[in-house]
């Protein structure tokens, strides 16, 4: 499988790419055009959950390998996308209790990777994204999950806290992380369970938040408070990971 990032330039072609039904993660467009085809590419790019930025000429003239971009430059997705009851129906195939993993914002391609990765080791049966203000499945990703993304799902939502909702009725349960939790050590994190991890600067937002169960904290020893997004994914994974053993 390529993991390599489809580049797409030019009005007609990201509109056929669209219309074809290719997973676009992002798409620049130069500031100011508001011409017929642009008014389509804006309108199918919010109808998909694209990330679109306005940049100006000299943006599109760096990222463009054609010199013919047109005034718009689209990414599309390394990867296909999972849907979220493609990893239920995989916990149940495991005879397990489901265990996801939920991304509330991780902007930075190396932690979603590792993050993947972590979730690949840690029997975690997918993971969860939003379609805004979140990196997707790009070649950076999927070349620093080291080989997990062909084995663990990823699904990219709407809207984080109506997943959470309705995983809730499928009897799942979700901790958080954050530094003013309870201490993950004292939480019951057995059973069929969601781990919501927030992003590098703002951490989990605030409905998200309020979505969850639990609230954990890592226990922290050194002189600074915080922790990278992927490393306290894995702390807690793993948390998870031991309690369900014994």
């Amino acid at each position: 499988m390529s993991y390599e990032e489809s580049i797409i330039e030019g009005r007609n072609a990201v509109i056929e790419a669209f219309r074809s039904g290719k997973t676009i993660d992002k798409i620049y467009i130069l500031d100011g055009c508001q011409d017929g085809p642009m008014s389509t590419i804006r309108r199918e790019a919010k109808k998909h959950g694209a990330l679109v930025k306005y940049v100006e000429k000299e943006r599109l003239d760096q990222l463009s390998s054609t010199g013919k971009h047109q005034g718009v430059i689209a990414y599309a997705a390394a990867y296909t996308y999972a849907e979220v009851e493609d990893m239920l129906q995989k916990a149940r195939e495991k005879n397990e209790d489901p265990f996801l993993i939920l991304l509330d914002g991780i902007e930075d391609p190396h932690n979603l990777g590792a993050i993947i990765r972590t979730a690949n080791q840690a029997g975690a049966h997918g993971v969860i994204i939003p379609k805004n203000r979140a990196v997707g499945l790009t070649a950076v990703v999927a070349r620093t999950s080291a080989g997990a993304l062909n084995y663990t799902p990823v699904a990219k939502v709407t809207n984080l806290s109506k997943t959470i909702e309705e995983l809730k009725k499928e009897g799942m349960w979700f901790v958080c992380a954050d530094m003013e939790g309870t201490r993950m050590y004292d939480l019951n994190l057995k059973g069929a369970i969601g781990l919501v991890i927030g992003g590098e600067g703002d951490g989990v937002s605030r409905l998200v938040k309020e979505n969850c169960d639990m609230i954990a904290s890592i226990p922290m020893k050194g002189e600074i408070d915080s922790l990278n997004a992927s490393v306290a994914a894995g702390v807690l994974a793993y948390e998870i990971v031991r309690q369900r053993f014994t």
